[in-house]
This record gives structure tokens, C-alpha cells and sequence, in this order.
């Protein structure tokens, strides 16, 4: 029996075999940039594809404008970006999405392994979720953070259960650009230094302040940003000049007998240098923070070497720095939001192992939403320390504030 599997943009047919080898199919025509090669590519497909799994999801029938008028009104209206970078020699035409399936304007199915760029890991309007959301949307839409609202004390306190100490103060944000942007003030505010060090490779943000945070030219424009950021090598033990394939101290190794001593690793070694030769030729003796991703995401998903964090840490704070962590791959287990567990391990606590000696992140940026859901809404965690300090530099002298049982204000001197 024949069914279909969608390889890149086009359809091929498939017969039933187990759903994994779907994967190995994929990784033979996989570019090194990412994208799959088109299925006129391959001739003959072999004969052993799997089957997509059954659906009993009935899509509605699409019934909006053709494809040419969507094509012309996104070249005309639309990033012009969009018409300039894709995977595809032509565009999905998406047309509705349930759970892990998608389905295009001509009622094809398509297995979605890309989740609108790791946000809705939950599935598409998973019917919990979207339940959820309903009961939100009528009963209150959004209202000021003057005002105290149940749900996001809840929120806020639920977040904070799940951290380590002293990460116990949770700031709301629309971005991950924007979460970052505030840490960095908060970094400088703190410590009373500027200059900030990145890895080679990450990505921390678009604003103009987070791009000299990022080291990806695909996100560098000829504009001034980031006064005051610098980078070092990104410790890639396997892609970088030092590890290789058996690296024993790294986390993405299967086989580990490198010729290292007990104990030492001389790739880490030798990334720490480079980090140490920024500190002595880049920036002053003292340091505002250091950002890392614990899991590079855009830079390829990189895992560094063992020890790296350990000593990356205890050198920027010997310099006065505080230690800032953007998990931009790494959340909250969503059995948590789906059915209300009442455990819940947070990723970096499933790769602690690797990272445990590394000590408490200063500050720790959660970049996506927790249940990776398409809504606006980013977290920083951070100590009551370093709010004070950020409270103490924007406190005003004067603000309004709201009076009691009745809709006037009147103006208070602080």
C-alpha cells in the first residue's frame, strides 16, 4: 500500500515501512546548507519509503486567493526578504494546521518537522492550548502591569518554582531581541562596566544593540551596533580546528578515546586561549558580562567541550563580569503545560551532567516561550540583586499611580 511522504517541497509516494526510516531517506539528499534537494532529483525513489502516519484530521476546504494573487501581493506588500530567501524553488501554500501535520492549499498533508522555527513544539492548534486561550481571550485580552492581574502573578511565581536559586525574579518581554536588550542594560547598570564577550556563531538577537551581540554575518548590515561587544571562538569541538571526532570531554561524541590525559582536555584547553587572548588584547581589565547560548542554536547546535563554562565563568567574574545565559534551544518540558504534571525538568537540567561545575548562571535568558507557543511572550530570570540595581538607576523622582476605588490618579513624589 501506497501513501504519501513530502520531501522538501514535493510529494512523493511512499509504501508502509517503519516511520524512522523516513529520516535516513532524508538525510541522502541533504544539502549542506540545510535544504532538501528537490524530489525531481531523485529519479527513482527507493521502493522501502515509509508511510505518513494515519490522520483522522479533516482540514477545511481553502477556499481564499489563488496562489499567483498571494505571490504578487507578497512580492508587492510583503519583507521583500521573503521572496529573496527560501528553502524551496517555489513557495507552501499553507493552508491549515493541526498537531504535527500541515495541510496546503490543495488538501496535501505534510509531516512538519521545522515548527515554525522551533515555536510550536506543542503542535499546531493543539486543542488544550487553543481551549486555553479562548477562555483568556474572553475574559481579558491585555491590560497595563500597573495594575495586578491574577494569571500573571500565577505565571510569574510558577516560572520562578522551576528555577535554581537565586534566579527567582521573572521580567516579562515581547522578544528574545528585547529580553537580551535588558539584560545587557542590566549587565552594564550592575557592574558598572561596559564591554561584553560573545562566542563566534551565536545569535542573541536583531535590535541594534543585540546585533553586536550576534557573530553571524547573515544577520550583520553595514549600520553601527553593539558599541562595545566583542567575540572569541566558539569552542566546536566537533567542526572547530581542535577535538575532532573523539573528543572524550565532548557531549556530541559516540566515540570518545582521544589521547588526552585523565582529567584534561587540550581542546578546551586551547579554546579557553583564545578566550584568554581577547581579555588581554580586546577589551579593558574589568567587563560588564559574557553571553553564551549553553547550546548554540543558529551556529549549528553546538555542545562545548567539558569544563569550558567552568572556566569561562571564573575568568569573567575575576574581571568584574556577571555570566548571562540565552537558552535559545533549550525550555520547559511541555507535558507541564499540556497535562498539568506536577514535575518539571527544565533542559538544562537534562544536560547538567555536562555543565553542573560551571556554577549558577548570573542571569538566565529564556528566549522562546516556555511551551513554545506562537504568542509574544519571553522570559529573564534574575536575582533580587541586580533588580535592585536596575530599580535604583530608572526609579523616577516622580510617577502617577493609580488611586484606591476610584478611576482618578494623583501624582506622588518619591
Amino acid at each position: 500500500m501506497y501513501n504519501s511522504f513530502t520531501l522538501s517541497n514535493s510529494h512523493v509516494l511512499v509504501r508502509r515501512a517503519q516511520p524512522w526510516n523516513a529520516l535516513k531517506f532524508m538525510a541522502k539528499f541533504h544539502r549542506p546548507s540545510g535544504a532538501l534537494l528537490q524530489k525531481s532529483a531523485v529519479k527513482y525513489p527507493p521502493p522501502d519509503l515509509p508511510e505518513m502516519p494515519p490522520c483522522y484530521f479533516k482540514p477545511e476546504p481553502y477556499q481564499n486567493m489563488s496562489k499567483d494573487q498571494m505571490l504578487e501581493i507578497r512580492k508587492r506588500n510583503c519583507n521583500p526578504m521573503t521572496m529573496k530567501v527560501t528553502y524551496y524553488k517555489r513557495p507552501v501554500f499553507i493552508n491549515q494546521g493541526y498537531m504535527q501535520w500541515l495541510w496546503d492549499v490543495d488538501g496535501r498533508r505534510y509531516l512538519d518537522m521545522f515548527a515554525g522555527v522551533a515555536t510550536v513544539s506543542v503542535g499546531h492548534c493543539h486543542p488544550k492550548v487553543t481551549e486555553a486561550a479562548e477562555r483568556q481571550l474572553r475574559r481579558l485580552w491585555h491590560t497595563t502591569s500597573i495594575y495586578v492581574y491574577p494569571q500573571i502573578q500565577e505565571y510569574a511565581e510558577k516560572l520562578a518554582s522551576l528555577m535554581p536559586d537565586p534566579l527567582k525574579v521573572v521580567y516579562l518581554t515581547n522578544s528574545g531581541s528585547e529580553a537580551n536588550d535588558l539584560a545587557m542594560m542590566m549587565a552594564r547598570l550592575h557592574t558598572g562596566n561596559f564591554d561584553i564577550i560573545t562566542l563566534r556563531g551565536s545569535y542573541h538577537g536583531g535590535s541594534p544593540q543585540t546585533l553586536g551581540l550576534t557573530a553571524n554575518s547573515a544577520y550583520k548590515y553595514p549600520t553601527p551596533s553593539g558599541l562595545g561587544c566583542h567575540n572569541t571562538m566558539c569552542p566546536d569541538v566537533f567542526r572547530g580546528p581542535w577535538g575532532g571526532s573523539h573528543c572524550r570531554d565532548s557531549p556530541v561524541q559516540t566515540i570518545r578515546n582521544c589521547s588526552c590525559s585523565p582529567g584534561h582536555c587540550e581542546a578546551n584547553d586551547k579554546y579557553i586561549g583564545q578566550l584568554k587572548e581577547v581579555f588581554a588584547t580586546s577589551v579593558p581589565s574589568r567587563i560588564a558580562a559574557f553571553f553564551g547560548e549553553p547550546i548554540q542554536g543558529v551556529g549549528g547546535a553546538v555542545q562545548y567541550p567539558k569544563n569550558y563554562l567552568k572556566e569561562t565563568y571564573k575568568l569573567v567574574r575575576e574581571r568584574g563580569g556577571i555570566c548571562i545565559a540565552d537558552e535559545s534551544r533549550q525550555d520547559l518540558d511541555v507535558q507541564e503545560v499540556i497535562s498539568g504534571a506536577s514535575k518539571v525538568m527544565m533542559s538544562f537540567q537534562i544536560w547538567l551532567p555536562w555543565r553542573k561545575e560551571s556554577q549558577m548562571d548570573s542571569l538566565w535568558v529564556l528566549s522562546s516561550p516556555p511551551q513554545r507557543l506562537p504568542v509574544p511572550l519571553q522570559k529573564e530570570f534574575t536575582s533580587t540583586h541586580l533588580v535592585v540595581t536596575l530599580l535604583l538607576v530608572l526609579l523616577p523622582h516622580q510617577c502617577w499611580i493609580p488611586l484606591k476605588k476610584t478611576g482618578h490618579r494623583r501624582r506622588v513624589q518619591r
